[in-house]
């Protein structure tokens, strides 16, 4: 049994809002663990009256109130990811993704280079946008920490694109019913929708203010 495959068995003992925090913050962190495990099967347990998440009795408030908590998570997670990468500076991260530890957490300088690169390419917003993009959203903090983003700025658009990609994982939840093949398997194409949409509206805001400008 691996060790995610314990952690899954503890959190289904030990769902509340702190252990959705929790591993939400390791989720958001450099440490590679599946959002997909936490947030959809809290929202299909928080539908039972007798469980823990149930707490107001209004099962959309109920929902509203994981993805909060697991959006808190994740600005946890990606602010240690940031204060880190500012602190440490580029060398030792990049010499930590290739070291033994960093390989067991599954990173690589090939992996931050690729996030490094999708944030200068498309600076602040990509805090954003790469939040909801399956191979970037853990790492996309780091370069943001390396460049030294507005903090606040940082926050602003952490927050919109872990709060935009939880309510992905509780619809999926919620439709999904808990079970978590129907929910690996439609995550990773509903944030390629989102990602399409927000660059067909950023698209057209673009071409419609440039166009105003022009005239």
């Amino acid at each position: 049994m691996s060790i995610i495959d314990n952690v899954v068995g503890w959190y289904s003992a030990n769902m509340n809002y702190s252990s959705i925090t929790v591993l939400m913050t390791v989720e958001s962190s450099f440490i590679p663990f599946p959002s997909e495990v936490v947030i959809p099967p809290a929202v299909y347990v928080a539908s039972d009256p007798a469980s823990p998440l149930c707490q107001t009795g209004v099962y959309p408030v109920d929902v509203m109130l994981i993805v909060l908590f697991g959006t808190l998570g994740a600005m946890l997670g990606a602010v240690i990811n940031y204060a880190l990468s500012a602190w440490l500076g580029r060398p030792l991260i990049y010499k930590f993704a290739d070291s033994r530890l960093g390989r067991m957490c599954l990173l690589s300088s090939e992996k931050l280079q690729k996030a490094e690169n999708y944030f200068n390419e498309h600076g602040n917003v990509s805090t954003f946008v790469g939040r909801l993009i399956p191979a970037i959203r853990q790492l996309i903090s780091i370069p943001a920490g390396l460049s030294r983003m507005h903090f606040g700025k940082f926050l602003l658009y952490t927050f919109l694109g872990a709060f935009s990609w939880n309510c992905v994982l509780a619809l999926l939840g919620y439709i999904a019913h808990g079970q978590m093949d129907l929910i690996q398997k439609y995550s990773h194409e509903l944030s390629v929708a989102i990602v399409v949409i927000l660059a067909v509206g950023l698209a057209y805001w673009g071409i419609k203010k440039f166009v105003l400008k022009k005239r």
